[in-house]
């Protein structure tokens, strides 16, 4: 080996020492990583509601004090061993006393001071646990309570408390379920049976009289002939109904009219409707239509607005638990013809509303029924001409009567059901044959397993 390549590795050997000792020397002096398990320290604590106050005590005397937040606490020093802390909102901060050759740190925690409802709920209801949190927008109640009828009590006296803040009620009871939709089963059951009875008669003579006498006789209960006078100067009569019975005599020129009529009716209607409402949102069912209502929006100018009439339900649910508290509305209502009015060559019916509005509480499945919504109405009209209706046996025909009966009953059955919605592999296949679908038993409801979408359904 020649002299220059000793040399150079003689050379590179050197600088190689030399960079492991300048790294050990590097590594010495940097300090050493703290430990990632190494736990903070703790401070002792100390706890105070706001707008209330706390003195804290010390064993030496204090020289000076250090507070991270006066906002949420302000603390000062009163006596020598002795320091005052004021709360004035929610937080933690930290607090740090010096004196002589000892310092102390503590964990200053400010609480949210305790609701005076909260206190209110306390006192009536002992053993319950109830949280209450208020802000701009309403109350909140949580926690847990022993049974549906105290979660209720406890959201009534809150409610009376506050009557125009917004109650939500979030209290946990035994049983509860997780469902927070609510399908509605109703139905309506409409009969409307009806009556009437007319009995009169018109007596006249024809238009060119007997021996001289044109005669007619009428209590104008229901229409009789008229006698009119024409071109000619000639009388002749005129119909305007020959009623139901025609009788006319061309031998002695003297007829008559006679109203006997007897009619019955009978109606009935059924409607059933289903409906789902989110927990606390209202629900709207409307089966009938709108008819149209003019009105005048300027000279010459009309505008025409819709009514709604037919069967109507409102209802509004609240899960409360294993009950289920509604508000229902229903309404049936129709148009009269005979009490509408006559505008600007417009026939405007009128209305015949029948209304319920309650509340009622019940549980899943169960039923009530909103019944006793009847209307009788009877009407009888007599109508005579004086004298001659009191003359025995011809005296009839000189009266006329017509007797009206009518009879409607309204009855509601409604059955709130506690659902979810259905998984993919829940939702049954649909009719594609109309020939089965229209055979008894092939209806899509009987092949939803646990009660299309009942919260009782087979578990996943």
């Amino acid at each position: 080996m020649t002299s220059s390549v000793r040399l150079r590795l003689l050379l590179a050997l050197a600088l190689v020492a030399s960079a492991v000792a300048l790294g050990s020397s590097v590594a010495a002096q940097a300090p050493a990583a703290p430990a990632q398990d190494a736990q903070l320290p703790q401070f002792p604590r100390l706890q105070v509601t706001t707008g209330k106050s706390m003195v804290l005590t010390t064993d030496f005397d204090i020289t000076r004090i250090a507070i991270t937040n006066p906002a949420i606490a302000d603390a000062t020093v009163v006596q020598p061993r002795e320091v005052l802390i004021d709360g004035k909102a929610p937080g933690t901060i930290s607090l740090i006393i010096w004196g002589g050759e000892r310092r102390m740190q503590y964990d200053v925690i400010v609480e949210q001071p305790v609701n005076p409802l909260e206190q209110q709920l306390h006192l009536l209801f002992p053993g319950e646990d109830i949280s209450v949190v208020t802000n701009a927008d309403g109350i909140v109640l949580s926690g847990r309570v022993s049974s549906t009828q105290m979660m209720l009590r406890v959201a009534e006296v809150a409610r009376a408390t506050s009557a125009k803040a917004n109650i939500i009620n979030m209290l946990q009871v035994p049983g509860a379920s997780d469902a927070r939709q609510v399908m509605l089963q109703v139905r309506f059951a409409e009969v409307n049976r009806r009556a009437i009875t007319e009995l009169g008669a018109s007596i006249f003579t024809g238009a060119g009289g007997v021996r001289n006498w044109i005669a007619r006789g009428t209590t104008q209960q229901f229409p009789a002939p008229d006698f009119e006078v024409n071109s000619q100067s000639s009388a002749q009569l005129t119909f305007s109904d020959f009623l139901n019975l025609f009788l006319f005599n061309t031998r002695f020129d003297v007829g008559a009219v006679i109203r006997a009529l007897k009619q019955t009716g009978y109606f009935q209607s059924l409607a059933e409707p289903n409906l789902i409402a989110y927990n606390g949102q209202e629900a709207s069912f409307l089966a009938g239509g709108e008819f149209p209502i003019p009105f005048a929006t300027g000279v010459g100018a009309i505008s025409v607005i819709f009514r709604e009439f037919g069967v109507r339900l409102n209802f509004t649910p609240t899960i409360a638990g294993d009950l289920i508290k509604l508000h229902v509305r229903p309404e049936v209502s129709s148009l009269d013809f005979n009490n509408g009015i006559l505008l600007e060559g417009f026939r405007i019916p009128a209305l015949t509303v029948r209304r319920a509005e309650t509340e009622v509480e019940l549980r899943d499945g169960q039923s009530f029924a909103v019944a006793g919504l009847l209307n009788n109405e009877s009407q009888l009209d007599r109508a005579a001409v004086p004298i001659l209706s009191q003359l025995p046996i011809i005296g009839n025909f000189f009266k006329s009567r017509a007797d009206r009966k009518e009879q409607t009953e309204l009855l509601v059955l409604i059955t709130p059901r506690l659902v979810r919605p259905l998984d993919p592999d829940e939702v049954p296949p649909l009719p594609t044959l109309p020939g089965r679908f229209l055979q008894p038993g092939d209806d899509i409801g009987e092949q939803l397993q646990g009660g299309g979408g009942a919260v009782d359904a087979p578990q996943r």
